[in-house]
């Protein structure tokens, strides 16, 4: 995708005044830079992101959800990245999305994928209402490794075999250790430092038509 969920996120409910922009713009400018960076903590990121759901249901936020999927997300799904999907889909591979970006957020995009398999950070919800904060264990950097290999134990794969065969795509420095854990790591569109890192690995690095 072109563009970061959580940042999109956050710029599309203050263009539409559920955000107050003066007190989110700089909050949500710098989480874009820290990330780009790879020097923002999975709890600051993570954490920042879910607290805009404060306050609202699951319900509540569905319809909101779903234009933002229609208005922001799948637009900037590339048909490139699409076919990409389905090419491992016809060969039989087993397909996961894992997302630093909150589950509120993504399930639709997996399912506009047709991915029924994801893994994303999750969001406490009290009395129906989503509290603001995560729970569980935070699908970023060294988390992703964690909840993967979690999920491959729930369901009695050897997780060590597992990532040996599999394939990973990212564009950012903050998925490292998951590139790192597979046995075939492909950078699409890298940033900078990601791009530098694969070269010296020997990584494959891919370019989208977008």
């Amino acid at each position: 995708m072109s563009g970061d969920s959580d940042v999109l996120w956050c710029e599309f409910l203050m263009a539409h005044g559920v955000l107050d922009r003066a007190a989110f713009q700089p909050r949500n400018d710098d989480m874009a830079r820290r990330y780009g960076e790879g020097s923002v903590s999975a709890v600051d990121f993570c954490d920042f992101y879910v607290s805009t759901l404060a306050g609202r249901s699951l319900a509540e936020w569905r319809s909101w959800c779903e234009r933002f999927l229609g208005d922001v997300i799948a637009p900037r799904i590339p048909a490139s990245a699409r076919a990409l999907v389905e090419s491992h889909r016809a060969r039989g591979d087993h397909l996961v999305m894992t997302t630093a970006t909150n589950r509120v957020l993504t399930e639709l995009t997996a399912q506009a994928l047709n991915i029924a398999d994801l893994l994303a950070t999750e969001v406490e919800v009290v009395d129906g209402v989503c509290s603001g904060r995560t729970c569980g264990v935070l699908n970023m950097r060294e988390g992703k490794v964690a909840r993967l290999r979690t999920w491959l134990a729930e369901r009695g794969s050897a997780a060590d075999d597992a990532l040996a065969g599999a394939s990973f795509y990212s564009d950012s420095i903050n998925d490292l250790p998951l590139l790192q854990a597979v046995g075939r790591p492909i950078v699409v569109d890298p940033d900078p430092r990601l791009r530098a890192h694969a070269a010296t690995a020997g990584w494959q690095v891919i370019e989208l038509t977008r």
